[in-house]
């Protein structure tokens, strides 16, 4: 029974779902700034070709061959100075490799941890993008706000006769397709308030 109840909570955990659509969004707000980065590389890349242009070939060698040999002497430097000081008590080479250990255990415990929390982040930030595709944003709203002021009239989506005929098929089409979320948000409203005296 154990591995039917964990297959059955694993099907019914919504969380990998809204993963996947907060992952969703995130990718298409960060693809909505790309064609404003081509256009500033495109801005800028005649200026760039004509510097490229007039460098003297001669100089980025010449600049390129010192940093080569400076790079090199850094390399031979830090080698010898690693090898002068590399300790053969093969204690303190042991002690240092369990210290490595046990740190590198507790960074990693770190990262799960953090990889966790940003996980829950981006679940949380798709089932907000759910509810917002889905309307439902605003009905919490509105569930708030009846449990707040029981006495104050319900926004229905009417519209006074002085509307015109687009505006008054617009609020009738909503309504009409939000029939199942109404009739939780009345059940939600009754449980709420308390009964009047």
């Amino acid at each position: 029974m154990a591995i039917k109840d964990d297959l059955r909570n694993t099907f019914t955990d919504t969380t990998p779902a809204y993963f996947v659509v907060g992952t969703a969004d995130l990718a298409f707000q960060q693809a909505k700034k790309v064609p404003g980065a081509i256009e500033q590389l495109i801005a800028e890349a005649p200026a760039r070709i004509d510097a490229v242009r007039n460098t003297d070939p001669k100089a980025v060698q010449d600049k390129a061959v010192s940093r080569a040999k400076g790079a090199q002497e850094t390399i031979q430097a830090k080698v010898t100075e690693l090898l002068g000081s590399l300790d053969t008590d093969l204690k303190k080479v042991g002690e240092s490799v369990q210290g490595i250990a046990l740190t590198s255990v507790g960074v990693a415990a770190e990262y799960a941890v953090k990889a966790r929390e940003k996980y829950e982040e981006v679940a949380e930030h798709g089932e907000q993008a759910v509810k917002t595709w889905r309307g439902e944003a605003a009905e919490e709203i509105t569930e708030l706000a009846v449990a707040v002021e029981p006495d104050a009239p319900e926004a229905t989506g009417t519209v006074t006769d002085t509307s015109t005929t687009s505006a008054t098929a617009a609020p009738e089409k909503k309504p009409a397709a939000k029939k199942a979320p109404a009739a939780r948000k009345a059940t939600t409203a009754k449980k709420t308030t308390p009964p009047a005296k």
